[in-house]
């Protein structure tokens, strides 16, 4: 999961997609994750909570969020930016990310959230440290770079990434991963707010969209019956 999808996201974006576009691409794991789970659904998988059919009631949701991700998404989008090298690792983030849910959530027993950070921490740097050697440009040091470094580390991988751990415990998957629907709306806020960037009536209408899905998804089935 950690070096799949940050590792996958930031090449990406280092090879020249834009972030909008991988925002929109990795956005599509809920999706992914409800096909999986309705899959192994009608197998009769065994799993607890991954293997539970998922009703019409949460798809609607999820496509109402991904209806809300792409009005979002799509003013930031640029036009010939996507090869397919920058798209293939766009890909590798989203498989990444979607299959370390369900495998955690299926196979993965409960435990000490900084055990299981510590060790998905080493697995990343397994993969990550080889790769890193083959980087050709040298690191430019400064004051910018150690604060987006320090950002990523402490907040983006050891607190999203233990909170996520805990939330695929307690929660369903489906649920758990319709809440990533709120990052590209929640980032188009904060770009606007910090740097300025436009956030246009159309994107405003993305982002309720996306917040009417998320509620859909996560309400209780027993609200609703299902």
């Amino acid at each position: 999961m950690q070096a799949g999808y940050l590792g996958g996201v930031w090449s990406a974006v280092k090879a020249g997609i834009g972030a909008g576009t991988v925002a929109l691409l990795v956005g599509l794991q809920p999706v992914l994750t409800a096909l999986w789970v309705t899959a192994t659904a009608s197998r009769g998988a065994r799993g607890g909570a991954v293997s539970a059919r998922v009703s019409a009631r949460q798809w609607l949701g999820l496509l109402l969020g991904l209806a809300g991700l792409v009005l979002v998404v799509w003013p930031k989008m640029g036009t010939g930016e996507v090869t397919l090298a920058n798209l293939a690792m766009a890909l590798v983030a989203l498989l990444g990310i979607t299959i370390g849910t369900l495998y955690q959530k299926r196979y993965i027993a409960p435990c000490d959230v900084r055990t299981a950070s510590a060790i998905q921490m080493l697995a990343a740097l397994a993969i990550s440290a080889p790769l890193a050697l083959l980087e050709p440009e040298a690191m430019d040091w400064h004051v910018n770079l150690i604060a987006a470094m320090a950002w990523s580390v402490g907040v983006l991988t050891l607190g999203g990434s233990s909170l996520l751990y805990l939330l695929i415990q307690r929660g369903e998957a489906t649920t758990v991963t319709s809440l990533l629907y709120l990052v590209p709306p929640c980032t188009a806020v904060m770009a606007w707010l910090l740097f300025g960037e436009a956030f246009t009536p159309v994107m405003m209408l993305g982002m309720a969209l996306t917040v009417i899905g998320v509620a859909i998804v996560v309400r209780r089935r027993s609200a609703a019956g299902a």
